[in-house]
């Protein structure tokens, strides 16, 4: 890897990471220019293949390694992973039931957290935008890790998460801007609210780079809060938003397909 970027501090690499992932929702967003028919089919199998990256990177690039770091936990190894892990996932749900936001596809009575007045392609972006937390917590979470010192850790390793967060979050932006251009947004402004969606990504890696460095104890159940994160929007949100229309068959291929390119990611590099 270039001698520039393991020589920064993992509060720099962080947010680089982070803003190479936003970058990416970025791109996904820029194909709102060039798409000239809409395929649902194509966008429920993006969907999945991000949920099969998220699902994989929460146990490879997380779990497994929290797992690792707890050996000489009193309670045992399991205790800090399962409650990071909780703590995660309650921590998304505590999101998800107040900030409001709308999942693409469906009506705007079935908004989700505090009752609002807020327009409906508003609300489609928060709906991406709580997606990218627990993302940008994971990718600086890694980051922050590899700064302990710990056997656990690589930087090899956290690049990869990144990586692989960066490809799966090509097809969330895609969706959102698709999603706004078929609410009647011109092509600029659908592409510009999707890339937005992804800003929190670089500020959350930050987050979770300086909140492992100011307390390295916390370290694996920082880990496995992000994956308990994760997997709650995976449950909570892509798997559902993926097979809304049906395409059961082909949104099941993308997610087996996005498990298996972040696996192979995670071994081969971590």
């Amino acid at each position: 890897m270039p001698d520039w970027f393991s020589e920064r501090g993992p509060i720099l690499q962080a947010l680089i990471a982070g803003i190479f992932t936003w970058g990416v929702t970025g791109l996904g967003a820029g194909a709102v220019f060039t798409a000239k028919k809409f395929d649902q089919r194509l966008l429920d199998t993006m969907l999945g293949f991000a949920g099969g990256v998220m699902v994989a990177a929460s146990f490879w690039s997380l779990l497994a390694p929290a797992i690792e770091m707890s050996g000489n936990h009193p309670i045992g190894s399991w205790f800090p992973p399962a409650v990071g892990f909780l703590l995660g996932a309650g921590f998304l749900r505590l999101i998800d039931k107040v900030l409001p936001h709308l999942h693409i596809g469906y009506p705007r009575e079935e908004a989700e957290g505090v009752k609002t007045s807020w327009q409906r392609s508003t609300l489609l972006v928060l709906a991406i935008t709580l997606h990218n937390i627990p993302e940008g917590l994971a990718v600086g979470v890694a980051f922050g890790s590899v700064s302990a010192g710990l056997p656990e850790a690589s930087l090899a390793g956290a690049i990869a998460l990144a990586v692989g967060i960066g490809i799966q979050n090509f097809p969330e932006g895609f969706a959102v801007a698709i999603a706004l251009r078929r609410e009647g947004l011109s092509r600029l402004r659908s592409f510009w609210y999707g890339q937005l969606s992804g800003v929190v990504e670089p500020i959350s890696a930050v987050i979770g780079a300086g909140a492992v460095l100011l307390a390295k104890p916390l370290l694996p159940y920082a880990l496995a809060f992000a994956a308990g994160a994760m997997v709650f929007v995976v449950v909570e949100e892509v798997i559902p938003e993926s097979q809304r229309n049906h395409h059961t068959e082909l949104s099941t291929g993308g997610f087996i397909l996005g498990f298996l390119v972040m696996m192979i990611l995670d071994v081969a590099f971590g």
